[in-house]
């Protein structure tokens, strides 16, 4: 599955549930070349080709586009509005944010695009799911292997289904005309498809193949994950009669994937992408991954690298390179972000953000390219060191006595702050130097999906979940997030001021006769303030009475008491300290009703208008104005009765 090398996909099921034009146009253009019919989907060939192409849409179609950052990103405490206003709109959630949605330029995700993939995906693993069923062959890699892909490939895109709109219609086989009549199923009806689903999957399949081939331990953890989604807070409502055994169920599941997956032994080996299918795409860790590669032949390509970059190209003395990638700035860090790490203490900030830049476009006589150009000071509140945020004359780089020419400081007595501004420290863990040129958007990388950390931190929200339950202690959650903790922490001996990102391996001679502008270190001793150190540290948690003084800060602003609320709370930290940025932040925080606290205590565009019921999207306008009930269209009352409420 690595190369996606050709994708074949059944015409027919484009009408299955997908009835906006954007959809089936996009689709039936890019797919008519293939010329195969349904009868292909009787031979083994066809089946497996079918396979490839559903892995496809499934795993790597949405990440050349946007839909990502708006569906699990924007509008969370993470990240808010970048330099680039495309899809700021999904971030603020103004009134703009509706059935349709208000459209800045051609790169703004509409309303149904993410519903339209989905449900293409689902009618992809139907028709895997009926044709593995009935081929005759002794195949085992039609017969089982096949048709436990078509179950997990279904589940896994109504899981995102359900996540983000609730309840939703289930097609659970194929159509041979048209249809237009669906209504939705309940949210309880969805997720016990969808668990039914993974547990087929399940006995279906093994542990042959890696992260490009979905394994019994890739079924494993997102049954684990369907499972804690039922029994988190927006399913409370109905939820009471399974929560216990649904969460007992994921600290089982998830022990058996953590069993098998060992987290790698350094946080930033999980970045360090040196080639496409290197050594950092191929660790114990990653469980399930969407796959890329270099060539231009290919389908589908890896965008990811463009959207959590701060323009550095526009600063002065600066010029846009391969290594520093091409910054389309869509999303900028909180200060809960910069917040929630022990910046200290903790290696994962550090290896998760560029901070410094060098000059690599030098005019006059004072600046040199390779001379530090651009550094980000991440700070604490009672730092009195700086005077100004932005460009402040303190900052010197002792190697070469020269002010530093684009300066900003997280905080200085101005209180001006980052987030006032479009520069900003910008998430690396997409970087890629492998493009080949300045203009590139593809990217080669591979996308992880799945990987063991995530893990243990589903089964320590479990345990937290079950104490509340009155099965177990609170304290039965620490062993799992320190675990992930711990390998956070510097090792003996290492430096604290290293850096790498996916460019790194690109930059000995200089692209395109472009000087670079990467650095292999970062801001850490500048903004910590300390002496020199390679000492091991330890984020070790012991008492869940005392939580780490930047947990406490967040419990406190959002007004926590309990032993729960404060666990819980300590859990989505440390995903974010754990997982920034990697896809999962908008459903985490709406599946727990935490996403309106969060959004207004720390995203200054979401604060004023994100309100309850924004933690479910609005149906599409494309899908409510297409579908009748009774041979009709349906009425303006029946479109509002089945919409979410407030939109």
């Amino acid at each position: 599955m690595k190369k996606y090398k050709t994708l074949y996909i059944n015409l027919i099921l484009i009408a299955v549930l997908c009835l906006s034009t954007s959809c089936s146009d996009d689709f039936l253009d890019e797919k008519l070349t293939t010329a195969y019919t349904k009868d292909y989907y009787k031979t083994e060939a066809g089946i497996q080709a079918l396979a490839i192409g559903t892995y496809y849409q499934s795993f790597a179609l949405e990440f050349a586009l946007e839909v990502p950052l708006t569906a699990t990103q924007s509008g969370t405490d993470e990240f808010h509005a970048g330099g680039d206003p495309s899809n700021h709109i999904w971030n603020s959630y103004a009134s703009g944010l509706n059935s349709f949605v208000t459209v800045s330029n051609a790169n703004t995700v509409a309303a149904n695009t993410n519903w339209d993939n989905l449900y293409v995906a689902i009618g992809n693993a139907n028709q895997l799911i009926e044709s593995a069923t009935v081929i005759v062959s002794t195949n085992a890699a039609i017969k089982k292997t096949a048709l436990g892909e078509g179950y997990f490939l279904r589940a896994f895109n109504y899981l995102k289904l359900v996540s983000q709109y609730g309840g939703v219609p289930l097609k659970l086989d194929l159509s041979t005309t048209v249809e237009v009549e669906f209504k939705r199923a309940t949210a309880e009806e969805v997720f016990t498809q969808i668990i039914a689903d993974f547990t087929q999957a399940y006995d279906l399949l093994d542990n042959a193949g890696g992260s490009a081939k979905i394994t019994k331990d890739a079924v494993a953890h997102y049954l684990a994950k369907a499972y804690l989604s039922r029994a988190s807070e927006i399913n409370d409502s109905w939820n009471s009669a399974t929560k216990t055994a649904d969460l007992q169920k994921v600290v089982i599941l998830a022990d058996e994937v953590i069993a098998h997956h060992p987290l790698a032994p350094n946080f930033v080996d999980l970045w360090n992408f040196t080639a496409p299918d290197g050594a950092n795409e191929k660790l114990s860790e990653i469980i399930l991954a969407g796959q890329f590669n270099s060539s231009q032949l290919n389908t589908g390509s890896n965008w990811q690298h463009l959207y959590f970059l701060s323009t550095y190209d526009q600063l002065p003395q600066m010029k846009r390179n391969l290594a520093g990638g091409r910054p389309f700035s869509r999303l900028a860090p909180t200060y809960f972000t910069y917040d929630v790490f022990d910046k200290v203490n903790d290696s994962r900030f550090w290896k998760s953000f560029q901070t410094k830049s060098i000059i690599n476009n030098a005019s006059g006589n004072i600046y040199k390219n390779g001379d530090l150009g651009i550094i980000y000071i991440m700070n604490t509140p009672n730092d009195t060191r700086f005077a100004k945020t932005k460009n402040t004359d303190a900052i010197i780089d002792p190697k070469t006595g020269k002010t530093i020419p684009s300066a900003y400081v997280q905080y200085a007595a101005d209180k001006v702050g980052l987030m006032a501004d479009v520069r900003f420290p910008s998430l690396s863990k997409y970087m890629d130097g492998s493009r080949i040129d300045l203009t590139s958007q593809r990217g080669s990388r591979d996308i992880i999906l799945a990987r063991s950390a995530d893990t243990y931190l589903i089964a320590a929200e479990a345990k937290v979940r079950l104490a509340k339950q009155g099965a177990g202690t609170f304290a039965d959650a620490l062993p799992y997030i320190n675990a992930v903790r711990n390998r956070g922490a510097y090792k003996a001996g290492e430096n604290r001021a290293a850096y790498t990102d996916g460019s790194a391996a690109w930059t000995t001679a200089g692209q395109a006769g472009i000087p670079i502008s990467f650095i292999p270190e970062n801001s850490y001793y500048e903004s910590n303030n300390i002496a020199t150190s390679t000492a091991a540290t330890s984020l070790t948690i012991n008492n869940i009475s005392m939580l780490p003084a930047e947990d406490e800060t967040v419990i406190s602003k959002l007004g926590y008491g309990g032993d729960y609320d404060r666990m819980l709370c300590l859990v989505l930290n440390e995903r974010t300290r754990e997982l920034c940025g990697e896809f999962h932040r908008w459903q985490d925080l709406s599946r727990t009703k935490t996403l309106v606290a969060r959004a207004k205590a720390y995203n200054i565009e979401a604060a004023p208008n994100v309100d309850d019921y924004h933690t479910l999207r609005p149906i599409p306008q494309t899908f409510l104005d297409g579908i009748y009930a009774n041979g009709r269209p349906l009425t303006a009352a029946e479109k509002d009765e089945m919409q979410n409420p407030g939109y």
